[in-house]
């Protein structure tokens, strides 16, 4: 892809988190940007302040004439009129992982992979580089609230950026450095089997360049095979465990002081202590600490590391708190897998060891409800109250006896119930509740400004 020879680029689904990203990238370098989304939001309008022009209805009589290239994101159907009309008029027409990974072999790029943690990882490291000046460009797949937006822009050479294993879009990367951080069951739409993802992590970590370094969980060596690891040593690839006492990089005595959370961080052998974090939780200082070590690579200075970590304001959606006063807290999380939820209500528990926990749950995609209702069951039974609401479909038609009901009825917990959104504050209302907590990947953040009104 010869970038500097591109002046119009088209997006469809642009107000997609990663694919608003990608448009931010190179409207920054100067192109003209154009897309189509079927929902105007927020997002999509920073983007048309930004200067980009949107639409939000499928027509091609509103697509410009000299489009260079077309870029589209696999949650868009193929029967997208617009999409179809690109194809049959021999468009140059790419995924979104594509052009991504374009831009990644031109870069210095880090990549972050995992079926938990790359959001909030790769965020973190944004922030550091940036406060650091090393001079980082970052495509983030979250609002950072720093800076209000999912992109970083620098002219340096240095590329940050998620690698998303949906679709195994981040075979197309090409990397000097990667982390993966967790390699659980998930998207067994696109897998079918727990092996068959593993074995796309494993792809993933060979697309690393000859000499770069990988930073790998703790346990996960044990799932790869052979020759996977035969390919890192034939590059020559320093392989970096982390999260276990044994580690490379481990996180030591995480407590709680004054609101806050604070660690040790132990690194190729030297302690760096008085580490603080807004995020709460051992899995969030855990990702800390990884974006620690890859500065340390880069060689940030440990001291400015460890004051961008203490300023960074986190992530929309990622463990926000929306209200805090002396009668409630509401915190809104994006946990839709089941280690996720385990890991926000652990951290919840750590933060607010003596409140009543009542949590609102919407499940996303009738596929994942299919493949782990027992885990978000077991999971969720560790709550005190649970609410549910529909399943938020995303990019899937409904399954036949697939519902949040399957999750309900196996909640061992007896403060349970599954309501439609329409019902969820009205059911809140005649709740006591001081401690709340709103999980889910789907449109539930939709709600939360008439539940803040509610008990603000």
């Amino acid at each position: 892809m010869d970038i500097g020879g591109l002046k119009k680029i088209y997006f469809i689904g642009i107000g997609g988190i990663g694919m608003s990203a990608l448009a931010r990238y190179f409207n920054h370098l100067g192109k003209d940007i154009y897309g189509y989304d079927r929902d105007k939001n927020k997002l999509t309008k920073k983007l048309e302040a930004e200067g980009m022009k949107i639409h939000y209805k499928e027509d091609i009589k509103k697509i410009p004439e000299g489009i260079d290239l077309v870029i589209y994101t696999p949650a868009i159907p193929d029967v997208n009129l617009e999409l179809q009309w690109f194809v049959d008029n021999n468009y140059p027409v790419i995924k979104r992982a594509v052009a991504l990974g374009e831009i990644s072999k031109t870069k210095q790029t880090y990549a972050i992979a995992g079926t938990h943690g790359k959001t909030t990882t790769s965020a973190i490291l944004s922030h550091i580089l940036t406060e650091c000046n090393s001079g980082a460009s970052s495509l983030v797949g979250g609002l950072m609230v720093d800076y209000k937006s999912n992109f970083i822009y620098s002219e340096g050479d240095i590329l940050v950026t998620e690698a998303d294993e949906y679709d195994r879009s981040f075979h197309q990367l090409e990397m000097q450095c990667a982390a993966i951080m967790s390699m659980d069951s998930d998207h067994l739409d696109v897998y079918h089997e727990h092996e068959l993802l593993i074995e796309a992590f494993e792809q993933f970590s060979l697309k690393l360049r000859e000499g770069g370094k990988l930073f790998l969980k703790s346990g996960l060596i044990s799932n790869m095979s052979k020759s996977t690891i035969l390919g890192w040593n034939e590059k020559d690839i320093d392989v970096l465990d982390f999260g276990d006492e044994d580690a490379s990089i481990n996180v030591e005595q995480l407590r709680v002081e004054n609101g806050r959370f604070v660690f040790d961080i132990l690194y190729r052998g030297d302690l760096h202590e008085g580490f603080t974090s807004c995020l709460p939780g051992s899995h969030n200082a855990e990702n800390a600490s990884v974006a620690f070590a890859m500065a340390m690579e880069l060689k940030c200075d440990p001291e400015e590391i460890k004051s961008a970590i203490a300023s960074f304001k986190g992530i929309k959606r990622r463990y926000e708190r929306i209200l805090e006063n002396e009668k409630i807290t509401i915190i809104d999380d994006y946990a839709h897998h089941p280690t996720e939820i385990k890991a926000a209500i652990e951290a919840t528990r750590l933060m607010y060891p003596d409140d009543k926990l009542t949590l609102v749950f919407q499940p996303h995609l009738f596929s994942r409800t299919n493949d782990f209702y027992e885990a978000f069951a077991e999971e969720l039974s560790k709550a005190d109250d649970v609410t549910l609401v529909e399943i938020y479909p995303a990019r899937e038609e409904p399954m036949e006896g697939v519902s949040s009901e399957m999750i309900c009825d196996l909640i061992s917990i007896a403060d349970k119930k599954c309501v439609t959104k329409k019902e969820l504050v009205n059911h809140l209302k005649e709740k006591d509740i001081t401690l709340l907590l709103i999980l889910g990947a789907g449109d539930i953040d939709k709600e939360i400004p008439k539940i803040k009104k509610l008990f603000k």
